[in-house]
């Protein structure tokens, strides 16, 4: 029977599972959180963190904004606007939700939302004008 395979060996792979007793004695790593704007690196001997290009944080907070802009500005103006809320395929397929929408009290929240969307948009420019 030397051709069976012997039932103690197995081949499979071992268990990437950490085995059971006591843990390992490792050095301790004191990791430090990078500052603002820098990007933080395993300590594999790699140079150590490395600096966000400052082109790219103020493309990303542009385009932030700009996002914030348009979408505020759409929420403003979409309440009022006969042709995209009054004719709207969502109320008149609802007629109990058109009676809801058609309340100028409802129309005013969500230009509220709008209103606080372009406020949050004016405060990123201000918090970040001086960089």
């Amino acid at each position: 029977m030397a051709q069976q395979p012997d039932s103690t060996t197995s081949s499979l792979a071992e268990s990437p599972a950490p085995l059971p007793g006591p843990p390992p004695e490792y050095a301790p790593i004191y990791i430090s959180s990078p500052e603002p704007g820098e990007i933080s690196t395993p300590e594999s001997g790699e140079p150590g963190p490395q600096r966000i290009p400052r082109w790219l944080i103020q493309f990303e907070l542009f385009l932030r904004v700009m996002l914030r802009l348009y979408i505020g500005l759409a929420v403003c103006y979409a309440p009022w606007s006969h042709g995209l809320w009054d004719r709207n395929p969502l109320f008149l397929q609802f007629p109990t939700l058109a009676i809801y929408a058609a309340n100028g009290a409802v129309r005013g929240i969500v230009s509220g939302l709008g209103l606080l969307n372009l406020w949050i948009a004016f405060q990123d420019v201000l918090r970040h004008r001086d960089r």
